[in-house]
């Protein structure tokens, strides 16, 4: 006898509680071993197969590409039977998941952590469980009746009850539902409720079969924020106005009243674009790094011709090629050597510089998915042939969106080549939580002055930002012009070599 599991998206750590669902891997119907990808997903931070830890046939899908699911949303589920391609047997009889070893791996998910599905949540409420007695009578277990307890935010006072017929999101007869899925229109609305502390069991849904509407929990938060009164007979889709002050004397009164997310419309000639995913996460993070670190920025223009056919003679010599940002790399792991304070962060809260002794660089990619930046760990421990080879792995890994969590996280400093779109000079936002970022224009041919001569020379523009925290102006300072005197005279490295 088969037995329906359900395998909700897993915890994918590093902080992250939702994630958008790229591409299905199965259909329903289709046959699963335990372990095999059945869905990618990307999150704040990259693209990622998820594995299912259970074997059978998909019976359901939640969930449509282009989605977006909160952590704990159910993703597919699967009928395991005695003759699964797990080769377990199932208990018919089993109230919960079984654990590895049976039809579940228990496995970790490479980068995440992934095991099986969490155990659901009930609301534990005082007085007799609902019978289907109570339940035909219209009775919640508090001996009201209809369904008095309407929605209430967790921890917060729920709105009035025990009148006879009184409503649930502007029906009677709503009974809750202690186990089995919650049926919601989208996980947009599943996440509103979460974010709010609503119990969607508490909710009785005004669409097909009882289907929950974002309308339905929006009425429910206004029900909530009027704590203490009878809840309104009216309809959940009825507009209820609120008064300017109402937000704010909830909270005095100790009672949140919980604000749902705004549903703008789209005027004539606008285009939305929501920020979510790897954009979502850039734009949260330099807002960030804005509100937090008072940058500064120098620069200085700096002849790159000897840097070019240095590294002209380099890939002339045979072996594999040198890329220009690996030699770039190289100078700034030296300059960092000589100029440590600019590898580090602000311990905000312990009002401390933590300064490192290593230097795991980043550098800002380019991708169809927005902007992100690799970590080159111990990049002052990488000749160039090794800096070149990372940039190019790491590059690649950018571009196809599978980059890990480890690949875009923990670096020191970043390089930023923003010479490969054409401009000459930027000033960048730091990469929070880092110190600095330097910043590298194109290298054009440029008259300059050259041993008392004027001349054309391959010119390229640097520039530093700093946290002026960390440092002032004279380390930044010389930082750039080491920088820049490497740039102009590569044999200046052979002292750090």
């Amino acid at each position: 006898m088969a037995q329906v599991l359900e395998f909700k998206l897993p915890d994918l750590g590093e902080g992250l509680t939702e994630a958008e669902i790229v591409r299905w891997l199965v259909e329903v119907g289709d046959v699963v071993a335990i372990d095999q990808p059945v869905v990618e997903v990307e999150t704040a931070k990259a693209m990622v197969e998820v594995p299912c830890p259970y074997g059978g046939v998909v019976t359901a899908r939640f969930g449509e590409e282009g989605q977006e699911l909160p952590v704990g949303a159910p993703l597919i589920t699967v009928a395991v039977g005695e003759r699964s391609p797990s080769g377990g047997g199932a208990d018919p009889g089993a109230g919960s998941p079984p654990r590895a070893g049976g039809e579940s791996s228990g496995n970790v998910l490479v980068g995440y952590g992934t095991s099986e599905a969490p155990a659901r949540r009930r609301r534990v409420r005082p007085g007799r469980p609902v019978t289907s007695a109570s339940a035909a009578a219209g009775q919640t277990p508090g001996g009201g009746t209809g369904a008095a307890a309407t929605a209430r935010a967790d921890g917060g006072v729920p709105a009035a009850a025990g009148g006879p017929s009184a409503p649930v999101n502007g029906h009677t007869g709503g009974v809750a539902v202690d186990d089995g899925p919650v049926p919601v229109i989208s996980p947009l609305v599943r996440r509103l409720a979460r974010e709010n502390g609503l119990d969607l069991r508490e909710l009785t849904g005004s669409g097909p079969d009882g289907l929950i509407l974002r309308a339905d929990v929006e009425y429910a938060l206004r029900a909530a924020g009027r704590a203490g009164t009878a809840a309104p007979a009216a309809q959940p889709h009825a507009h209820v106005p609120q008064p300017a002050g109402a937000a704010g004397a909830a909270r005095t009164a100790g009672t949140a009243a919980p604000a749902s997310r705004s549903s703008a419309t789209t005027a004539p000639g606008e285009i939305r674009t929501p920020l979510r995913g790897v954009r979502g996460a850039v734009a949260d993070k330099l807002a960030r790094s804005r509100r937090e670190i008072p940058d500064a920025t120098c620069w200085v223009d700096a002849d790159a011709t000897e840097l070019m056919r240095a590294r002209t003679a380099m890939n002339a010599a045979g072996g594999p090629k040198i890329s220009l940002l690996a030699l770039l790399a190289r100078i700034c792991t030296a300059a960092l050597a000589r100029f440590p304070e600019l590898n580090s962060t602000v311990d905000t809260e312990a009002r401390e510089v933590v300064r490192f002794d290593h230097v795991h660089l980043g550098f800002a990619a380019q991708t169809d998915r927005g902007l992100v930046v690799p970590v080159v760990r111990d990049a002052h421990a990488r000749d160039a042939e090794s800096l070149t080879a990372e940039f190019a792995r790491l590059t690649e890994a950018g571009r196809a969106g599978t980059l890990t969590p480890a690949e875009l996280t923990g670096g020191t400093f970043t390089l930023n080549n923003y010479g490969v779109f054409g401009v000459d000079g930027s000033t960048p936002i730091i990469n929070h939580p880092e110190a600095a970022m330097l910043g590298v224009g194109r290298i054009v041919p440029k008259p300059w002055v050259h041993e008392g001569e004027l001349a054309v020379r391959q010119v390229v523009q640097l520039s530093l930002t700093f946290d002026h925290r960390v440092c002032d102006g004279g380390v930044a300072g010389g930082f750039l012009r080491y920088v820049a005197d490497c740039v102009e005279q590569p044999a200046v490295l052979l002292r750090t070599l």
